[in-house]
C-alpha cells in the first residue's frame, strides 16, 4: 500500500514547482513593470499630481488565476499606498516652497537692516566691524553731554583692574532711562554746581519707567527755608514735624495740616490716612485678630527672643511699621514713593531709614541677611505675575535661612487665590507659620474680592 500511496506524490511535485518559479517570474515582472512607470519620464517628480493606475486583470489561465489574483491584489495596495505618498509629497514640495519664499525674504530684510547699519557706520567714519554695529556708544548718541557723563563709562585712573576685568567704569543706572531719551534729557538739564530742578513727579516717573536707579546729578538739592531740628528720639517717632522741614514745591498740599485732613475729603489719594499719627496710624499692628490682621508681639514671639534685629517694609507708607518695630529695638528699612505727598521726608522726620526706591527695583541688600521683610497693600495683584514671582524669590534671597516674610494684606480676586498665588507661594519655597483668607466685602460680595495674610519662614536648610 506504501507504493501505492507514493506515486501520485511524485507527479505532483513539478506540477506544484512549475507554479512557484511561475509565481515568482510573474512577481518579478510586474515589479519590474511598476517601478518602469513610476520612474520614466524627465523628472521623477513630475508625474506626482498623475495618478497611478490600478491593475484590474492579469493575462494569464490554468492553475495560476488564484494566485494571480492575491498578487493582483497585494499590487494594488501597494499602488494606493503609493499614490497617498506622493499625494504627501506633493504637499511637502508646496510646504518648502512656501518657507523657501518667507526665508527669502527674511534675508532681504535682513540685508537691507545690515545696509543701513553700514550706512550709519560709514557716515560716522567707524569700521563696520560685528563688535561695533551696536555698543553702549551708539545708545548714548543723541544725549546731552551730562548725560553721556552720567551713564555712560569712565577710565580708571590706575588703568586695567583686575577685580573688575576691565579699564572702565560705569555708573548704575536703569536700562529704562535710554527707552525715554527725552525724559533723561530733561533729568539731566541743570547748571552744573548750581540748584537742582524741582522735579519730584519727573524723577518718579522715570523710575516707574525702569530709569531705577537714576543716574547722579552735579547739582544741589534746594534747602528747606528755616529749616529747624528735628524731634529727638523717642518722642519724634508719632510727633508731626514742622512744616519748614520739606520742600512742599512738588506736592498738592503745602503744610501737614493739608495731609491729615485728606482723608475727610473726597479723592484718590495713595496712603490718604498715614500721616495722622493719632488716628488709624496709631494702632496699627498692636492687636492681633486671629485673622487677618496680625499683631507685632504676637509675630516676634515665632522666634527666640531678640534674634528678629533688622528687616525691610516694602512700601512702607509714613513708617509707621518701622515705628512700632523699633520701640521693640528692630531696625526697619522702609521703602516708599513720594506720590503727591512727602513720605521718605516724613520717615527719616520720625527718625526712621527711608528708601526711595520702586516694587521694581532689586533690593540692594546682599543675600541670607535679614531677620524679616514686611509689605502691607503694595505687593498685591496689580503687578503683573511674572514681576511678582521675581519680587518674590528676591524677598526670599534676602531672607537669612529662619526669616520671616510677613504679607500684610494681599489683595486678589477669589479666582485668582488658588490658581494663580498658592501655587505661586508654593514655589518660591516659604514655609507657611499662618495663612489667613478673608473676603473684602465694602463694593459688595458680587465683586468677589478677598484679601489674605500670611506669615511664612525661609527654611532653614
Amino acid at each position: 500500500m506504501g507504493g501505492e500511496d507514493s506515486t501520485p506524490r511524485k507527479q505532483a511535485f513539478p506540477q506544484s514547482q512549475m507554479k512557484y518559479k511561475f509565481k515568482i517570474l510573474l512577481l518579478i515582472v510586474l515589479t519590474n513593470l511598476l517601478t518602469f512607470y513610476i520612474f520614466t519620464g524627465n523628472n521623477s517628480y513630475s508625474n506626482l499630481q498623475n495618478p497611478i493606475t490600478r491593475i484590474s486583470q492579469l493575462s494569464g489561465g490554468g492553475a495560476c488565476d488564484s494566485s494571480a489574483a492575491a498578487l493582483i491584489l497585494k499590487l494594488n495596495t501597494t499602488i494606493d499606498e503609493l499614490a497617498a505618498s506622493r499625494s504627501e509629497i506633493s504637499q511637502l514640495r508646496k510646504q518648502l516652497k512656501s518657507s523657501h519664499s518667507q526665508t527669502e525674504e527674511l534675508i532681504n530684510e535682513l540685508s537691507q537692516l545690515n545696509a543701513a547699519v553700514e550706512r550709519a557706520a560709514a557716515a560716522s567714519d567707524k569700521p563696520t566691524t560685528a563688535a561695533t554695529k551696536f555698543t553702549f556708544d551708539n545708545l548714548l548718541s543723541d544725549v546731552s553731554d551730562e548725560a553721556k557723563f552720567a551713564v555712560g563709562p569712565h577710565k580708571l585712573p590706575l588703568g586695567f583692574n583686575p577685580r573688575m576685568g576691565s579699564d572702565e567704569i560705569y555708573f548704575s543706572v536703569g536700562g529704562g532711562c535710554l527707552n525715554h531719551k527725552e525724559d533723561l534729557e530733561k533729568y539731566m538739564s541743570y547748571q552744573i554746581g548750581g540748584e537742582c530742578p524741582i522735579d519730584d513727579s519727573l524723577s518718579q516717573t522715570l523710575m516707574m519707567m525702569g530709569c531705577e536707579p537714576l543716574p547722579r546729578r552735579r547739582c544741589h538739592p534746594k534747602s528747606p527755608a528755616n529749616y529747624v531740628e528735628p524731634n529727638p528720639l523717642p518722642k519724634s517717632l508719632w510727633a508731626t514735624p514742622p512744616d519748614t522741614s520739606i520742600i512742599w514745591d512738588p506736592y498738592t498740599c503745602k503744610n501737614y495740616t493739608c495731609l491729615t485732613n485728606r482723608r475727610k475729603t473726597p479723592g484718590i489719594y495713595d496712603c490718604k490716612d498715614c500721616f495722622e499719627l493719632d488716628g488709624r496710624e496709631k494702632t496699627r499692628w498692636l492687636y492681633d485678630n486671629g485673622g487677618l490682621d496680625y499683631g507685632i508681639d504676637q509675630v516676634l514671639e515665632m522666634k527666640p527672643r531678640g534674634t528678629i534685629r533688622i528687616g525691610l517694609d516694602i512700601g512702607g507708607g509714613s513708617g509707621s511699621f518701622a515705628a512700632r518695630m523699633r520701640e521693640r529695638n528692630v531696625t526697619i528699612v522702609t521703602t516708599s514713593m513720594n506720590f503727591d505727598g512727602p513720605f521718605n521726608s516724613f520717615i527719616s522726620s520720625r527718625g526712621l531709614i527711608s528708601m526711595h526706591v520702586s516694587v521694581s527695583q532689586r533690593f540692594p541688600f546682599f543675600e541670607n541677611t535679614l531677620d524679616i521683610v514686611h509689605s502691607m497693600h503694595v505687593l498685591s495683584n496689580w503687578i503683573p505675575d511674572t514681576m511678582l514671582e521675581f519680587t518674590l524669590y528676591d524677598i526670599y534671597r534676602v531672607l537669612r535661612p529662619g526669616g520671616l516674610f510677613w504679607l500684610d494684606r494681599f489683595f486678589c480676586y477669589g479666582a485668582q487665590l488658588n490658581s494663580t498665588y498658592v501655587p505661586m507661594f508654593d514655589r518660591v519655597g516659604f514655609r507657611k507659620l499662618r495663612w489667613n483668607t478673608g473676603m473684602k466685602v465694602d463694593r459688595g460680595l458680587d465683586k468677589n474680592e478677598w484679601y489674605f495674610s500670611a506669615l511664612l519662614e525661609k527654611p532653614m536648610t
